[in-house]
């Protein structure tokens, strides 16, 4: 049975969001940060999957450097060390 979370991670990389500096194009120039922190996100995708050695097809929500590995690896042996399958 897969698990479906809620929160803002990939299920295969394990990334999620980071808290970084937020900077404007004005005060760039001038090296001086007075807006703080921000949330960044992860870029997640919904993507279908279909992996031939289950014969079946699976729906995730991935990041995009995930769907890259997919591509280059395979779904059936990504997933599986990822603990999906």
């Amino acid at each position: 049975m897969l698990r479906s979370h809620m929160a803002k991670t990939c299920p295969v990389t394990k990334k999620g969001s980071k808290v970084a500096g937020k900077y404007s194009n004005r005060v760039r120039a001038t090296k001086f940060n007075p807006s703080g922190m921000r949330r960044k996100q992860v870029n997640l995708q919904k993507k279908r999957i279909f992996v031939p050695e289950l014969n079946r097809t699976i729906t995730l929500t991935l990041s995009t450097q995930a769907i890259k590995t997919i591509a280059k690896r395979g779904a059936y042996k990504t997933l599986k060390e990822a603990g999906i399958i």
